[in-house]
This record gives C-alpha cells, sequence and structure tokens, in this order.
C-alpha cells in the first residue's frame, strides 16, 4: 500500500494548490498591516506623518479585507478538497470491503471495522480540512515572518528565534509518545463499538437470557478501558500545552523587555517596537496551537495506518486467464475434495459426488458432516485446497466468481433480508415487475403473508427482517432465489423453521419444478426425500451412501437408522397428542 497522508493531498493537489496560494496572499497581507500601522505611529510620535491618518487607516482596513478574503479561499477550497478525498476513501473501503475473502470477514469484528470507516476516516477528514491549514500557516508565517523582524531589527530578531528549536524538538518529542497513545486508544475504541453492536443486533437474546446486567456490566469495562487510555492522551497534551505555553510566553516576554530596554536606548522607535510585537504575535500564535496539530496530526497518521491495515488485505482474485463459461446446464462434479476452514482440520476429506443437469440431490448427514460447506464452496465464497469441483464440465476456480454466482442460486442456512420493502428485499440481484416477484411468492408459499402485511410487497421488514418470523425469513429468502431462476439451485435446511403443511406446499412447487434446474437440497428432516432423484449421506466429510429412498431403506447404514428414528418419534409424538386430546 501507498497510501499516506501526502499521497491523499496529491490526488487533489490542484485544490490544495489554490488553498496554499490564497494563504500565502492572506499571510503576506496580514503582516503588513503592522507595518502600516508602526509607520503611522513613528509618524504621529514624530509630529510630521508622510501620510493623512485617514489613509494609512484605509490601507490598514484594505488590507485586513483582502486578507480575510485570502482566508476564506483557503478555507472553501481546502475544504472542498478534503470532503472530495474523503469521500473517495469512504467509496474504496466499501468496494474493498465487498471483495474481501469471506475467511477475513469470519476473523473481523464487525465493530471494529465499522469504527474504521467511521470515526478513523472523520479523523482523517478533520485533519485535511483543518491541520494541514495550519501545518501549512505555522510553517508558511515562520518563514515570511522571521526574515521580516530580521529586516525591522536584527538583534532583537534573533532573540526571537532563540527558543524556536527547543519548541520543536520538544513538539517532535511528544508527537512519537503520542502516536502511540493515540493508537492504544483507538483500538479501544473500536472493541468499545464492537460490544455495543453486538449488545444491539442481539438484544433480544441478552433479553431472552435475562443477561441485561452481565452485558452492561461488559460494557462497562471497555467503556473504562477507554476512558483510561483517553485520559492518558489528555493528561499528556496538557502536559505539552503547559510546557510549549510557558516556552512561548517566556519568549514573547524576554522579547517585551529587550525591546522596551531598546527603546529606552535610542536603538528602536516605538512604531517599529509595536510592528514587530504584532507580527511576533501572528507569528506565535501558530506555534501555540502545534500542541493541537501534533495532536490531530498522530491521530490521523494512526487513523490511516488502521485504514491501511484494511486496504493491504488481499481481496477475492478471479483466474489471470479465466476460462469462458460453457452453455449453462447446472451440473456438477466433484472429485477427491479437501477443504478446511484451519490448517490441519479439514472438513471435507476426498468428498466425491456428482449431479447431473436438472437432477434434484438431498444431501443429509450430522452436523458438521460438510453439507454447508460444500455449499459456500459451490459458490465459490471459500476455494478448496485440493481436490477439483466442475461446473459444466469447467474448473469452478478457472471461472469468473461472477459468472460461477449467476449460474448458483443459493438460500444458505441463515437467511439475511436488507432494512428494506418486501419488494426491494425481492429484487436484490434480479429487477423484476411485480407479477414476476408475485409469481416467485407464490412459489415459496410466502404470497398470501405478504398480502396480510400492512403495506403488501412495500412492507418495510426492519433490521434483518426481525419483524418477519423465521419461516416467514426463509420463504422470502427461497422467493427471491426462485426470481432468478438459476440453472443449479441449492437450498441449504431453508425450510427448516416453516410448519409440515407449508414445507409441503414448497416441495410441490419443487417437484413441478424438477428438471427446470439442478437441485442440491440439505436438509435435516427426511421428508424432503420425496422429491430427491437421489439422496447422499455424508459423514466426516465424505459420501458414505448414495441412491434412492428405496434403495436406502433396504440397506444397513446411517440413512435407514436416521429414518426409524425419525419415524418412531413422530409416531410417539401423535400418540402423545392423541393421549392429551382425549384426557
Amino acid at each position: 500500500m501507498q497510501d499516506t497522508l501526502f499521497s491523499l493531498l496529491l490526488s487533489e493537489w490542484r485544490r490544495f494548490a489554490l488553498a496554499l496560494l490564497a494563504l500565502v496572499v492572506a499571510t503576506a497581507l496580514s503582516l503588513l498591516a503592522p507595518l502600516v500601522a508602526g509607520y503611522a505611529i513613528d509618524g504621529l510620535l514624530a509630529g510630521e506623518p508622510a501620510y493623512p491618518l485617514w489613509a494609512l487607516a484605509l490601507a490598514m482596513i484594505f488590507l485586513t479585507a483582502l486578507s480575510g478574503a485570502g482566508q476564506y479561499l483557503r478555507g472553501r477550497w481546502t475544504h472542498q478538497a478534503s470532503e472530495t478525498i474523503v469521500r473517495r476513501l469512504r467509496e474504496r473501503l466499501h468496494a474493498h470491503l465487498e471483495r474481501l475473502p469471506c475467511a477475513y470477514h469470519d476473523r473481523a469484528d464487525t465493530g471494529d471495522l465499522v469504527q474504521r470507516c467511521t470515526s478513523d476516516v472523520e479523523t482523517l477528514r478533520l485533519f485535511l480540512s483543518e491541520q494541514v491549514v495550519e501545518i501549512g500557516r505555522a510553517t508558511l508565517i515562520t518563514l515570511l515572518a522571521v526574515p521580516l523582524l530580521a529586516w525591522l531589527h536584527p538583534p532583537l530578531a534573533g532573540l526571537t528565534v532563540l527558543l524556536l528549536p527547543a519548541l520543536v524538538l520538544f513538539g517532535h518529542g511528544y508527537f512519537v509518545r503520542l502516536r502511540r497513545l493515540f493508537r492504544a486508544a483507538d483500538e479501544a475504541e473500536g472493541r468499545l463499538t464492537t460490544v455495543l453492536q453486538e449488545n444491539l443486533s442481539g438484544i433480544r437474546v441478552v433479553r431472552a437470557f435475562a443477561n441485561q446486567s452481565q452485558e452492561q456490566a461488559r460494557f462497562g469495562v471497555h467503556n473504562a478501558t477507554f476512558r483510561d487510555l483517553n485520559g492518558r492522551v489528555i493528561r499528556a497534551m496538557g502536559n505539552y500545552w503547559a510546557v510549549s505555553e510557558g516556552l512561548i510566553v517566556g519568549q514573547f516576554g524576554i522579547v517585551l523587555l529587550a525591546g522596551a530596554a531598546m527603546v529606552q536606548a535610542g536603538q528602536i522607535s516605538v512604531g517599529v517596537l509595536f510592528a514587530f510585537l504584532q507580527i511576533l504575535t501572528q507569528m506565535v500564535w501558530p506555534l501555540r496551537q502545534l500542541g493541537r496539530v501534533l495532536t490531530e496530526t498522530g491521530k490521523a497518521t494512526v487513523a490511516l495506518e488502521r485504514l491501511r491495515e484494511i486496504l493491504a488485505v488481499a481481496e477475492e482474485r478471479d483466474p489471470d486467464r479465466p476460462l469462458a463459461p460453457a452453455p449453462a446446464r447446472g451440473s456438477i462434479r466433484v472429485r477427491d475434495l479437501w477443504f478446511g476452514y484451519d490448517p490441519g482440520r479439514p472438513v471435507l476429506q476426498g468428498l466425491n459426488l456428482e449431479i447431473a443437469p436438472g437432477e434434484t440431490v438431498v444431501l443429509i448427514g450430522p452436523p458438521g458432516s460438510g453439507k454447508s460447506t460444500l455449499a459456500q464452496l459451490l459458490l465459490r465464497l471459500y476455494d478448496y485446497q485440493q481436490g477439483s469441483i466442475e461446473l459444466d464440465g469447467q474448473e469452478l476456480t478457472r471461472l469468473p466468481r461472477a459468472a460461477v454466482r449467476e449460474r448458483v442460486g443459493a438460500v444458505l442456512q441463515a437467511p439475511f433480508l436488507y432494512s428494506r420493502t418486501v419488494g426491494a428485499n425481492l429484487r436484490v440481484g434480479a429487477e423484476r415487475p411485480l407479477e414476476a416477484l408475485q409469481e416467485a411468492a407464490g412459489a415459496a408459499a410466502i404470497h398470501d403473508a405478504i398480502q396480510t402485511l400492512p403495506q403488501g410487497y412495500e412492507t418495510l421488514v426492519g433490521e434483518r427482517g426481525v419483524t418477519l418470523s423465521g419461516g416467514q425469513r426463509q420463504r422470502l429468502s427461497l422467493a427471491r432465489t426462485l426470481l432468478r431462476d438459476p440453472p443449479l439451485l441449492i437450498l441449504d435446511d431453508s425450510l427448516s423453521a416453516v410448519d409440515t403443511h407449508t414445507e409441503a406446499k414448497i416441495l410441490a412447487t419443487l417437484t413441478r419444478r424438477r428438471g427446470r434446474a439442478s437441485t442440491l437440497l440439505i436438509a435435516h428432516r427426511l421428508s424432503s426425500v420425496q422429491i430427491a432423484d437421489r439422496i447422499l449421506v455424508l459423514d466426516q466429510g465424505r459420501v458414505v451412501q448414495s441412491g434412492s429412498h428405496r434403495q436406502l431403506l433396504t440397506e444397513p447404514g446411517p440413512y435407514r437408522s436416521l429414518w426409524h428414528w425419525q419415524n418412531a418419534l413422530a409416531t410417539e409424538l401423535a400418540a402423545d397428542i392423541d393421549t392429551a386430546t382425549l384426557e
């Protein structure tokens, strides 16, 4: 990554150059005004002013007005440049996060990412719009004021700059220390944001377990840590302000006493001393702000480092020479597939299977056997370490991710809905007219439920679809996927939250669609096997049984055991219900 504060400034160099030009003009004019005032004072004391006082007063007003106009233009161009830079940076961060691998998001704290993309970006914006100008102003006024002071009175100017090196070295030392404190405080704020985000997202779990007091205590610990670290920053800045203020005031006092003695000795006029002190005041004020500038510079560099850590993560990459996608048929061929989320802990261990175009395959197995992992690999959310997956006869990793995801439609275990209307959620990835939405919703047995909502398809569903039931969220996600009409349909336990009557309606729809798309149905309840052309049983990352429902019932194995166990449980439950009804 080559992103630095300097490179950010260069990206808007034209506006910053105009702002610098305006700052030069404004600073030069602001330094000329004291010279006019000093000239007027000396003329009055001598009793022979060369120009009328009103003319000198108008000159000062004119110089001050032009200086103010320059400051206005400087501020306008600087803010325009900084807002443009920050807008591009926000968009770049968002686009980059959208393209990062799922493995990164598995490890990252959402709250910390939000804090970096908001608070850290805002810190950069404030630095670019305000502190860059202060740095430029302090540098420029020093470069212009010191020669001007030397021209007015060299000995007094030498006394003036005597303490400047000490002030600069003192400020640099504090800057190095403050950067460490800022980073610790920034990371503590990120952890605090993570805790807050988790509590808000899981507020129902917190209340369901009556865990408010424990979560408040947890938040309090992180809040206290952030307070303590931020307090260290404030104390360090207080020490800096106290020492630097003492140095500057002491310097000003020395110059004032020396200048007064020189006036008494006749070595300098009152007007020159007045102009000298006015120019010195203008030079000292930016130096007094050096502490604030150093503070914001430290924050900005730390913020930029934290943003660069995100931008340095490699994005999902397509192959250098991707294959041109073959005609979409929905065939899948998996050979000797190995994959693990963590090194040394494989989930899939030499998996082999095939799905023919238009075939409906039901995949069952115990938790952790690799069913959902296979679904995520088919979507290329992760890339496998060994083996092969062919989609329509082409190696999956040789195809562009976009092309793969256009052909594979999936309803994953935890359906996600946006805080938008029902219609907007259905149209994600596929802009369709209302009639198409209604048809897909009907196929997913959710149309009637949508009609009962206050505004029908224009009803807001809340964050993550919180206003809908679990079954409604699953069916809405299914309708969204069916709307795309993909050649390969993956349903990952996507009917687990619906009742048996609704499940039967959805399965009937999928039966009518048989042959229209290849379907991989991952299930725990065996009621879905009725629509299967073939059933695959997974265990420890391998297919241990394959065949039709009738075939698998005739041979010993996990499928027959699971079938008998679920039937026995259903029979026992029905008997208990009948008994309770009679009583």
